[in-house]
């Protein structure tokens, strides 16, 4: 059975890819954050593999590439907006990045002895026409797909050498309608028929696809040849009166406080969940114990390092007495607590605090079983019991 793996391949042009292959005899491996709107594809010709790569799951995208019966890669995800580069939150630059650029490299990394092989296999990305010229107002987005056409680029000469016929195609199309990705809704009527071009494409093994080059985008890059600056002028201004300019602030921000001594997989699941609902997250460690009326056994400075060295935490500070307080600095959009919180004096005063701050409190339940409180106790018996004997 002929397989081919979408990289988001549940919506816009990654859905009407995979649907064009399921019409060729393809069995899809959709790999996404959500599968496919139902009745969208048969369901018998697909499976949804759950994936973000935000979070990049080596594991399943190495069995995929193990698997013999897959032929073809499409790496079809990306994000992107048009803003200028002051109105990107460091979130989301690396957010941006990580998913256009790094994840992207990494999955053909992983397929790389599938492509390198004599046997056919057929992989393409989708690039931008913004990474083969410089992009006023949408900087972030052009240097995540600059990298992307450059690597396909330069990895393409390495292939020819080795000998082998197939390559990677770089599909650079500007913007288009039918795609949930430009903030519309997906219709296929309309990518269908782009998504027919790129797969002749991928099967002829180009390395290159410019959609409507020779209508537009040839003049297009000529005049950005001839004078990036003046070309660039122009197109800032484009943007500007055509009103595409959104420099709103699209990151979450999270914000949660705590001791965080004796670090466990309650801490963990906790912060993992906080991340899960916010883009940037911010933590807030306490000085000690003793507004518990507990003691800590590791130095702050320590548990500031143990609680940094977490992959879902993107700052670590000290807590402010108050996280009413914190939200005065970091003017956060959620705050993060333990559900045994809720319904206390102090969060019944956080939610009247918040009201018109437009901030959320997220209770969360703990982890059940396990506690600082249980291990301080567990530890001390433990003791005693040594001094005992």
């Amino acid at each position: 059975m002929k397989k081919a793996v979408i990289i988001g391949g549940s919506n816009g042009i990654g859905l009407a890819i995979s649907k064009n292959l399921i019409g060729k005899g393809y069995y899809i491996e959709i790999c996404d954050r959500s599968g496919p709107e139902e009745g969208v594809l048969p369901a018998v010709s697909f499976h949804h593999n759950y994936c973000d790569l935000l979070d990049f799951n080596e594991g399943l995208l190495t069995a995929l590439a193990y698997d013999e019966d897959v032929e073809v890669l499409m790496v079809t995800a990306g994000i992107g907006r048009v803003a200028d580069f002051q109105a990107h939150h460091i979130a989301e630059i690396e957010k941006m990045l990580t998913v256009d650029t790094m994840s992207t490299l990494k999955i053909f990394r992983i397929f790389y002895d599938r492509i390198l092989s004599s046997t056919p296999f057929y992989a393409g990305v989708m690039g931008s026409i913004s990474g083969w010229m410089s992009t006023p107002a949408a900087s972030v987005y052009a240097a995540a797909k600059a990298g992307v056409v450059r690597f396909v680029e330069s990895v393409n000469i390495e292939l020819e050498v080795a000998g082998t016929e197939n390559r990677i195609l770089d599909v650079s199309p500007a913007s288009f309608k039918g795609s949930r990705f430009y903030g519309g809704k997906n219709d296929l009527s309309i990518t269908g028929p782009l998504a027919d071009e790129i797969l002749n494409h991928l099967f002829a093994r180009d390395t290159r696809f410019i959609p409507q080059y020779e209508e537009i985008f040839k003049d297009v890059l000529e005049r950005y040849h001839n004078d990036p600056h003046e070309y660039g002028l122009h197109s800032y201004q484009y943007k500007k009166d055509s009103d595409r300019l959104d420099n709103s602030r699209k990151v979450k921000i999270g914000y949660l406080s705590g001791t965080f001594d004796l670090f466990h997989v309650g801490h963990l699941n906790l912060l993992q969940r906080a991340k899960a609902q916010c883009d940037y997250l911010i933590v807030g460690v306490h000085d000690s114990g003793a507004w518990k009326g507990k003691e800590t056994f590791i130095p702050l400075e320590e548990r500031k390092r143990i609680v940094g060295a977490c992959r879902y935490v993107d700052r670590v500070v000290d807590s402010c007495r108050e996280d009413s307080d914190a939200w005065d600095i970091y003017h956060y959009d959620r705050l993060f607590v333990g559900s045994d919180y809720k319904g206390t004096e102090r969060f019944n005063r956080y939610e009247e605090y918040f009201k018109d701050k437009g901030v959320e409190i997220v209770y969360f339940p703990y982890t059940q079983g396990t506690s600082s409180t249980q291990i301080r106790k567990t530890v001390l018996l433990k003791t005693k019991d040594l001094e005992v004997k």
